[in-house]
C-alpha cells in the first residue's frame, strides 16, 4: 500500500483518484463466496457485479472481478432529440445531459485523472455495466427514429462507477482489495485505509 506521503505527492501531481490496495490469500475461497461476503451483504448487492475473464468462451481465465456496490452510476435512455443521460449518486440524480450519451460518457471519463500504480490488476476500476441492444442507435443515426416503444422502462445504457473492488487471481490464489480515494475529500487517505480494513474483516464472515 502507498504511504500517506506518496498519496500527497500524487495529489499534488493532479490525480483526483488514487488507488489504495492490499493483498490477501483467497485460495480457500471461490469467487461466489467472496462476492457474498464483500458485495452482497449491503442492500442485497445492488449495483454490484461479479465478472469472470474467460478465454475462448470455453475456459476460465486468470482473474475474477468483484465490483462492490457503487454509489454513482450513469444511465441513458431515449434516442434522437429525446436522448438523455443521468448521473445518479446515492439514489439522487445529480446531473442531467441531453444529446448523445456516448459523447457524455467520453467527456465524463475525462474528468478523472487516475494514478495507476505498478502491481494493479489489468482491470482495477472505472465504469462497468452494459450497453443494451438498442444502443446501436446512438451510433447508426439512420436507426435512431426507428426504435420500438420501451415497454420495460429499462435504460439503454447503465454504467457503474466502480471505486471499490476485489480482484481474484485464480492462478496465484491471491486477492487484491482496491479502494479509490478522492484527495479533495477530507481525510481521504485514512478513510480509504479504514475501508480496506473493513473489507479484510468481512473476509472472516461465514457464508450461510
Amino acid at each position: 500500500m502507498i504511504t500517506e506521503l506518496e498519496f500527497k505527492s500524487l495529489s499534488a501531481q493532479g490525480y483526483n483518484r488514487i488507488p489504495l490496495m492490499v493483498e490477501a490469500f483467497a485460495d480457500l475461497e471461490t469467487p461466489l463466496s467472496l462476492y457474498l461476503k464483500l458485495a452482497h451483504s449491503k442492500d442485497g448487492g445492488k449495483y454490484s457485479f461479479l465478472l469472470e475473464s474467460v478465454v475462448g468462451g470455453e475456459r476460465f481465465g486468470r482473474y475474477s472481478f468483484i465490483g462492490l456496490p457503487a454509489r454513482t452510476l450513469l444511465r441513458a435512455s431515449g434516442f434522437g432529440a429525446a436522448a438523455r443521460t443521468e448521473v445518479v449518486t446515492d439514489g439522487v440524480v445529480v446531473e442531467t445531459a441531453e444529446g448523445n450519451p456516448l459523447d457524455f460518457i467520453e467527456a465524463y471519463q475525462k474528468r478523472f485523472k487516475v494514478a495507476l500504480r505498478p502491481g494493479l490488476p489489468r482491470f482495477c476500476g472505472g465504469l462497468a455495466g452494459y450497453f443494451g441492444y438498442d444502443a446501436v442507435r446512438y451510433i447508426e443515426k439512420k436507426l435512431e427514429n426507428t426504435c420500438p416503444p420501451d415497454t420495460l422502462d429499462c435504460p439503454d445504457i447503465m454504467l457503474l462507477q466502480c471505486e471499490e473492488l476485489a480482484v481474484i487471481d485464480n492462478l496465484s490464489g491471491k486477492l487484491y482489495l482496491i479502494v479509490y480515494a478522492d484527495p479533495d475529500r477530507p481525510e481521504a487517505y485514512s478513510n480509504a485505509k479504514r475501508r480496506l480494513r473493513e473489507l479484510r474483516d468481512q473476509l472472516r464472515y461465514s457464508v450461510a
